[in-house]
């Protein structure tokens, strides 16, 4: 009997009922290229939502332009003379000092912000050598009183250290600086709110649109589905970029909401024809029908039952039209026909760097911008790639 015992065959618990959503995420996280995809667009996000509050020039636009530093190199180190503003400025000041208006428009100036090559105390003066750009003629040094500067009285001493720790500072210009002396890492990392942001409206207004057109023309069919189609059929036919041109002509307007309505209204037809093709297969499934046979109304079987079920597509086609959105927001803005100046679009950017091709500041001036394009919209193809593995349940699961 041990020895019968012993021979009989081990049965093994069977593994728990997982949700399908579980191994989506497990194929997803298993994906090394994807999660670095989605690791960089997580982090532009996070700089986005930041705003001005992480940004070493926070004025409006980050359109602090000290035209002596113009088009000064990465890593360039700045010495700063900060002149005290007028009343009616100062005035203008307090009353957008609020921390919620500066994350959403930046802080104005508090200071008129002067270059300077160096300074000496004489007296109860301080004289000013002005600086010396490679493309600029020198200035003349100029005299200024401490208490001028300062805005308080007292003995030469306490002037002089109020001088050396509040009106006289050094920065540094990490990317260098644009043709306009603007600082270009500020604008950069600014120019992460106008690319996420269109491409965020983008993807909301074709799937909006998108998703009820395809739904009515799947589901309803015949000559409805043959009208839509045509319609999307002509509009497939339009390059984009053309299209954006019309859509901005017809609004007769140019700007940042311009072009994010503008930009969103080209790329339903790709999210149409999706979810069309959806419907036409799911409309005969065994669930549909017990729906029709319930009394359920159309609206909700659609809605309900329907789209739910192409979650996984929609969101692959959303990645990839985040990054065409981006691409189209840059090629517009490269052209004049999108973003308009001062606001630091990447498109924008590259624009005004290739206006200095063949300078030694053209090369990052492009350059940069440039990058952060291609970084971005590779993040959301190798992001959208993951997706479409992870929703594909052929694609084995280690471990």
């Amino acid at each position: 009997m041990a020895v019968a015992s012993s021979l009989a065959p081990v049965v093994r618990a069977a593994p728990p009922a997982r949700p399908p959503s579980y191994y989506v995420r497990q194929r997803l996280l298993q994906n090394g290229p994807a999660m670095a995809g989605l690791a960089f667009i997580v982090l532009c996000t996070l700089i986005a939502l930041a705003g001005y509050w992480v940004l070493p020039d926070n004025s409006p636009n980050a359109n602090n332009s000290v035209v002596q530093l113009q088009k000064e190199p990465p890593g360039f180190d700045a010495t700063i003379l900060r002149l005290p503003p007028s009343s009616a400025s100062r005035q203008v000041v307090a009353n957008q000092d609020n921390i919620f208006t500066t994350w959403w428009r930046g802080r104005e100036l508090r200071y008129q912000e002067v270059p300077v090559s160096g300074y000496r105390i004489v007296g109860d003066s301080v004289v000013i050598e002005p600086y010396r750009n490679h493309s600029a003629l020198p200035d003349q040094p100029r005299r200024y009183a401490l208490a001028a500067l300062t805005g308080k009285s007292g003995s030469v001493e306490d002037q002089k250290q109020v001088i050396d720790s509040e009106i006289i500072t050094k920065r540094t210009y990490w990317l260098g600086t644009d043709k306009s002396g603007r600082d270009e890492l500020s604008r950069l990392l600014l120019g992460t709110r106008i690319s996420l942001g269109i491409g965020l409206v983008a993807v909301l207004i074709s799937l909006a649109l998108g998703m009820l057109v395809g739904a009515v023309a799947g589901y309803v069919g015949g000559w409805v589905d043959s009208v839509l189609m045509g319609i999307m059929t002509v509009v497939w036919s339009i390059p984009g970029i053309m299209l954006v041109i019309a859509i901005s002509l017809a609004l007769d307007s140019k700007g940042v909401w311009t072009s994010f309505v503008a930009v969103g209204l080209t790329m339903w037809v790709d999210v149409a024809r999706v979810v069309r093709g959806q419907m036409l297969s799911l409309r005969e499934k065994t669930f549909v029908e017990a729906g029709r046979v319930l009394g359920l109304p159309q609206s909700r079987l659609i809605w309900r039952h329907l789209l739910p079920n192409m979650t996984g597509p929609l969101i692959v086609l959303a990645t990839s039209n985040f990054a065409a959105a981006i691409l189209l927001e840059a090629g517009l803005s490269f052209l004049g026909l999108g973003v308009q100046p001062p606001a630091p679009s990447w498109g924008l950017m590259v624009n005004e760097g290739f206006q200095l091709i063949g300078t030694q500041a053209g090369l990052w001036l492009t350059l940069l911008p440039g990058t952060a394009i291609s970084l971005l919209v590779l993040s959301f193809n190798l992001l959208g790639n993951g997706l479409r593995d992870a929703y594909d349940p052929k694609t084995p699961i280690a471990g």
